[in-house]
């Protein structure tokens, strides 16, 4: 089932229930669920009345409007679609698309996906071999389980273990990863598999770019960071003493899989990160989601799995939304850099003692008081914002660090154009500006109003 608008480019949801599926990947992953492929756009009066039609052939219980625009008809048609077959979630299936024009692919979210990664990644290549970049912490929890499902694909697995962290992002890592994949003689048609957080996503994708000019790169992540943020959109890289991720190159994965499971094996610490950017996006694209998240995001830190899920195609619509229009940050994507010209130099500056959530934390308080400081944002908004952030208990003041370290270090970032520091500013709850002309002793007030 396929939706097409006008144009022909608007494809918004293809959703099929106790049905055979058309992608090859899906049709022996299901055999009752739900597949939901979108691009996030608006959805025409005709293809809204299509959907719901078919869903209540199949599901009649679904009666209550569904939202027509992007990210919302995917989460809330998937959770009213659950609820009126009784599926458990790990019947049930999402797959968000990321078209981006030379490289388009599927993200995939499912319940127990990493033991089926094989099979799905056979779909895709034709090669006998295969890499797994992952992290000593996560190689203990999850690596078995994935080589175990590549061999049973007929992939033959080669596995490179790197140090967990954040100052191992490296060229020095890199290089070690080089070294093992090389002397296993892979060639360009094997794909190298990124098994884990956001530093290996990172780290893995300019791995893949680089080596032999190029190879198929397949991002697994194992954080609700990665999993919203960083596996999506083809940015990859590695710090610099200088500053945080300052080199670096765009690599689109051939597919992101998703297991939500997963999480539950995540340090409290780490799944709050994650938070820190879902509440970011709903702040640059969701008025309606932020609300959602005011009221439900307990949920999130009781690592309810059904609702991380939902949240997690959520997060993943809007970023694929964005990346598609805005590939190479040449305009709109440079939103989803919201607190983080601030969060990048705190995280920095601290040596990455703040996680890069909290730093991004930190980094949405500061943008927001300076919103407000420029007349931009009202003090009801920024409330709102320092509240849900202080509700997923991440930090919004407490800042110990140098002012003007901080200030030098926003000089480095990769956002400055023209000698200008750029900032991602929002002017309302659901939607952001980027402004160059922030003056810096706005600048410096709202980085000295994290201490208090």
């Amino acid at each position: 089932m396929d939706f097409n608008q006008g144009h022909g480019v608007h494809r918004v949801a293809a959703i099929a229930i106790a049905a055979r599926p058309a992608n090859p990947m899906l049709a022996s992953e299901m055999a009752l669920g739900v597949t939901l492929c979108l691009t996030s756009q608006r959805v025409t009066r005709a293809a809204h009345a299509e959907l719901r039609a078919a869903i209540g052939r199949r599901a009649p219980a679904v009666t209550a409007p569904v939202v027509a625009t992007g990210s919302s008809i995917a989460v809330r048609t998937v959770t009213r679609a659950r609820k009126a077959v009784k599926l458990r979630y790990n019947a049930s299936m999402a797959s968000v698309s990321v078209n981006v024009l030379s490289s388009p692919y599927e993200v995939t979210i499912e319940a127990g996906l990493l033991a089926r990664a094989g099979a799905m990644l056979r779909a895709l290549s034709a090669s006998k071999r295969c890499a797994i970049v992952t992290d000593d912490v996560v190689a203990k929890l999850h690596l078995s389980r994935v080589v175990e499902s590549l061999k049973a694909a007929e992939f033959d697995a080669v596995t490179a273990i790197i140090p967990t962290g954040e100052k191992n992002k490296t060229l020095a890592t890199v290089s070690s990863v080089y070294d093992t994949l090389l002397n296993a003689k892979i060639e360009r048609s094997t794909p190298v598999i990124a098994l884990g957080g956001g530093v290996v996503g990172d780290l893995t994708g300019f791995v893949a770019a680089t080596v032999l000019r190029g190879v198929p790169f397949v991002q697994m992540p194992t954080t609700l960071l990665a999993m919203v943020d960083a596996s999506v959109g083809g940015k990859t890289g590695v710090d610099h003493a200088v500053g945080k991720n300052l080199i670096g190159a765009f690599q689109q994965p051939i597919a992101v899989l998703i297991d939500p499971t997963v999480l539950t094996t995540l340090p409290p610490r780490e799944l709050r990160s994650g938070l820190a950017e879902c509440i970011k996006h709903d702040i640059i694209r969701d008025a309606d989601h932020f609300a959602s998240l005011e009221k439900s995001i307990n949920r999130a830190l009781a690592l309810d799995v059904n609702y991380l899920a939902d949240l997690v195609a959520h997060n993943v619509a809007i970023k694929a939304k964005v990346v598609a229009a805005d590939p190479f940050e040449k305009g709109e994507r440079a939103h989803l850099n919201f607190g983080h010209t601030f969060g990048h130099a705190i995280e920095s500056v601290s040596n990455f003692s703040y996680s890069h959530g909290e730093s991004i934390a930190l980094g949405m308080v500061a943008a927001s008081r300076a919103a407000t400081k420029l007349g931009m944002l009202d003090d009801a908004a920024v409330n709102r914002i320092i509240t849900l952030i202080r509700a997923a208990q991440l930090p919004t003041n407490g800042l110990k660090l140098d002012v003007d370290q901080i200030v030098e270090t926003m000089i480095f970032d990769k956002k400055v154009k023209s000698g200008k520091v750029r900032f991602v500013l929002p002017d309302r709850i659901g939607h952001v500006v980027m402004r160059d002309d922030v003056p810096a002793n706005v600048v410096r007030e709202a980085i000295e109003g994290l201490r208090g």
